[in-house]
């Protein structure tokens, strides 16, 4: 969890070797986007932020092997929130 001025962001890491069975965003599926959802949901909550605005984002590291630096990608509000319950916006 991080804040952007007064937007609340839960931000996914994934890092990959290479992107032989995906890439780092791609691993952010449906089934992920609803697990995140529902956990933003609960802290949200636990911390009386729901009337503040949230987003999510992903951030993808693909770190070959052989190199020194990572390619670093970050997706600001790569996805919306996914499944039941309710999120602010």
């Amino acid at each position: 969890m991080a804040v952007d001025g007064r937007t609340v962001v839960f931000a996914e890491v994934k890092t990959r070797r290479t992107a032989q069975a995906g890439t780092p965003a791609e691993a952010v599926g449906l089934d992920k986007q609803r697990r995140l959802t529902r956990a933003a949901l609960v802290y949200l909550k636990a911390h009386g932020l729901l009337e503040h605005a949230s987003r999510f984002d992903v951030v993808a590291v693909t770190w070959p092997k052989d190199t020194e630096q990572p390619t670093i990608e970050h997706f600001r509000d790569a996805f919306d929130a996914v499944g039941q319950g309710q999120m602010f916006n």
